[in-house]
């Protein structure tokens, strides 16, 4: 297909949209502050539905939107309506943020033109594309995800002008402290330019997280106020930092929400193509959101690669994570794990060795597919995050489960005779209660969103130390930082990659807020004066050790026989006494301990010991002649001659002992 969206020469600009059912499309030009419309221009059909026109004499930094008309019949899915300014689907720049007003979702003939209510999207040349560079995130490092606005908005080091922005991460002391914590790729939620759901305005609220977009391509004015540059300077930035970028995308739905919901892009131009429709000519709602992207039509396939090939090709980002995936993978409703958007993103020659992430859920039918994407794709895991929660909440007959997701989820994603995770293990998320919310909060504290504390999630996994929200006990502090670190710690031991939402080492709170999309303040804007320090040495040095010990990162399954020549199995699981677990501790309902053994480079060993007991327990590791234990992060002095505290992990590497020069074992 020919070249969409503005191409901008040095006589002129070609402006180009697809539609398959409007009657008529045009151009409006805007001056230079994108107030005044100074010319409607008509677009003439080209074939293959696309209708374009060159303009003579325009040049970088035009400001325009495309106008279309037609039946407009809401109920078979046609909204045409000249009166409504329509964003270019392939804008790679707008002048302003959106802003949600009534007039944008009028019915047609019932309300005035939207194109003071709408930003103008600016016409640019886009620069070289950047050469291609090797991956620097591999599966089985550390994912670390953020919230751009949120992540640097009280941050004491970074110029005021400068917070929330995506410049604000190439900043020294940003990037001094992704590199403590060893982190391997930060995952940026949607920086693309989104709008807020209509309910939000009239609260006084906003959408803090952006998975409301209206196109693809261009970058939110808030976020990137200069443009892509902005975002490509960044990742060189972070790169030259040794540390890769993921982007967070949202092709699932658009914020044109449901049938009255606002007209801005997509809806305008051709609804019937570019949503899902079911047979009686409603919108499908796969989302929750009020509409479906249909990732099966080719327009849209080829858009959403186009996408992704822009942010490859002049940004140079690492990868992408798919927010809601199974919506990719519809075909006439169905997911399909060889759908042909699914697979033309895996095999095209621009993203092939990209990093490819699933959200393996929506909420349409059959919409939770959790393993079912194949490889290259690597998955959310929600089994992760919640068995690991109910096992530090103390539910009974856990240990098994446990288990099974240190050693990388064979359960999920070992079918078929695949030899590798595929597992993103993470135990909190930007969706949910914050990692220190986990252990405070036994129930959600939704008010703050205006819905009555009915949004978010009502069953939480999680629970509190005491009286809930309660900070000035110390024993209950105590409890509530040492049940944090158990928690990092088993994340940290986990084979697969590991996620961790930014300000999760350092004890960020939501104020038990788990759904906090609308909450753009001091609730979810990290509070980097009040962090706990000690918490982010603790996951600093768990993140070191995880480096350190190839055995951990790993993502292959464990087989329980040796992986080398030095005869050790590449995991054995023991009670705590030393013995290996036997079916009646695996089936026991009141065993909350256990040591995972995995073999290490070197001959030795690496003992990861689960005290999930109140309870401290004596733990015993079997010794080898020649070989000694010693605590394998510099966090934790360990004495295996005295108990281990209760609710905790420890972590004990066999070393070759050291000798005298006697030659005797020191």
């Amino acid at each position: 297909m020919t070249q969409l969206g503005a191409t901008v020469t040095p006589e002129g600009i070609r402006f180009a949209v697809w539609s398959s059912s409007a009657r008529r499309l045009w151009v409006s030009i805007f001056d230079g502050n994108g107030a005044r419309e100074l010319d409607r221009l008509e677009l003439k059909p080209e074939g293959e539905d696309v209708h374009a026109l060159f303009v003579s004499g325009l040049a970088d930094g035009t400001r325009y939107g495309f106008r279309a008309d037609g039946d407009y019949a809401p109920e078979r899915g046609l909204w045409f309506d000249p009166d409504k300014l329509l964003t270019d689907p392939y804008a790679v720049e707008i002048d302003r943020p959106y802003q949600f007003h009534w007039r944008l979702a009028a019915k047609r003939n019932e309300g005035a033109d939207t194109a003071p209510s709408m930003p103008k999207a600016i016409a640019r040349p886009l620069p070289k594309p950047l050469a291609v560079k090797p991956l620097l995130f591999q599966p089985g490092g550390l994912i670390y995800e953020l919230n751009v606005g949120s992540f640097t908005k009280l941050h004491p080091d970074i110029p005021e002008a400068q917070r929330g922005t995506i410049a604000a991460l190439a900043h020294p002391a940003v990037i001094e402290h992704l590199k403590r914590l060893g982190v391997s790729a930060v995952e940026l939620m949607p920086i693309t330019a989104s709008i807020d759901e209509r309910h939000l305005p009239p609260l006084g609220l906003s959408n803090a997280w952006g998975y409301n977009p209206v196109t693809f391509m261009a970058l939110d004015p808030r976020l990137a106020p200069g443009g892509l540059k902005e975002l490509r300077d960044t990742v060189a930035a972070l790169r030259e930092a040794r540390i890769g970028t993921i982007l967070d995308l949202v092709f699932n739905h658009t914020g044109e929400s449901d049938r009255l919901g606002p007209t801005l892009s997509l809806r305008g131009l051709d609804a019937q193509a570019y949503y899902r429709h079911l047979p009686e000519g409603r919108l499908a709602n796969d989302t929750g959101t009020g509409n479906t992207v249909a990732c099966d039509h080719p327009v849209v396939r080829e858009m959403v690669l186009d996408t992704l090939r822009h942010f490859v090709r002049l940004a140079s980002v690492d990868g992408f994570r798919f927010d809601l995936a199974p919506v990719l993978g519809r075909v006439d409703g169905v997911f399909d794990p060889d759908a042909p958007l699914l697979q033309a993103i895996a095999g095209d020659p621009v993203l092939a060795d990209r990093v490819l992430i699933a959200e393996p859920w929506d909420i349409g039918p059959n919409g939770y597919q959790l393993g079912n994407f194949w490889q290259p794709y690597l998955e959310w895991n929600d089994r992760y995050r919640d068995d690991v929660r109910r096992f530090w909440r103390g539910d009974a007959g856990m240990v098994g489960a446990l288990a099974t997701r240190l050693a990388g989820s064979s359960d999920v994603f070992g079918t078929a005779g695949q030899p590798v995770s595929r597992s993103v293990n993470f135990v909190a998320a930007h969706d949910g209660m914050t990692l220190a919310d986990l252990v405070t909060y036994e129930r959600k504290h939704n008010t703050a969103n205006g819905e009555q504390n009915r949004d978010g999630h009502n069953d939480n996994l999680s629970w509190n130390n005491g009286v809930e929200g309660e900070t000035d006990d110390a024993e209950i502090a105590k409890a509530r930082f040492g049940d944090q670190c158990a928690l990092l710690a088993t994340l940290f031991a986990s084979r697969g990659t590991i996620m961790l939402t930014a300000g999760d080492e350092f004890g960020r709170t939501q104020q038990g807020n788990n759904n906090a999309y609308a909450q753009d303040n001091a609730i979810t804007w990290l509070d980097w004066a009040g962090r706990d320090e000690a918490l982010e040495r603790y996951t600093s040095a768990l993140s070191a050790m995880r480096r350190a010990f190839p055995a951990l990162s790993d993502t292959h399954f464990l087989t329980g026989k040796p992986s080398n020549a030095s005869a050790i199995p590449d995991v054995e699981w023991l009670t705590e006494t030393g013995a290996p677990l036997g079916e009646a501790d695996w089936n026991d309902p009141g065993r909350h301990r256990l040591v995972m053994m995995l073999g290490h480079s070197g001959d030795g060993r690496l003992a990861v010991m689960v005290n999930g007991d109140r309870r401290q327990c004596l733990f015993t590791l079997p010794a080898r002649e020649g070989f000694e234990w010693r605590p394998a992060t510099a966090t934790q002095a360990v004495d295996l001659a005295r108990p281990l505290p209760g609710r905790s992990v420890t972590f004990m590497i066999e070393r070759r002992a050291m000798q005298t020069r006697a030659g005797k074992a020191s």
